[in-house]
């Protein structure tokens, strides 16, 4: 599963063989979880409060790229990474 971004201990990747609705993983300390891209809601797993916090975060800074890999993930074309969170 290529990776997008890795910051503060979190590592953000996005799966070839996604299935609706448009989702990213973040993995935290051996935790996993799928977030949605438009709610920003957790959709799967678990993550501590701070860790989802910080994904959240990121996520709305980065939208519209989290968009635009989405559409290269149901295209199979090769995922563009994204800056960490600063």
């Amino acid at each position: 599963m290529p990776e997008l971004s890795r910051f503060y201990g979190l590592t953000i990747r996005m799966y070839y063989d996604g299935h609706p609705p448009p989702h990213f993983h973040v993995s935290y300390q051996g935790v996993d979880a799928v977030v949605g891209i438009e709610s920003l809601e957790l959709l799967r797993g678990n993550l501590p409060r701070r860790a989802m916090v910080l994904a959240v975060e990121w996520a709305l800074a980065h939208r519209n790229e989290l968009r635009q890999n989405w559409g290269r993930v149901e295209n199979g074309e090769q995922l563009v990474p994204i800056a960490p969170l600063d």
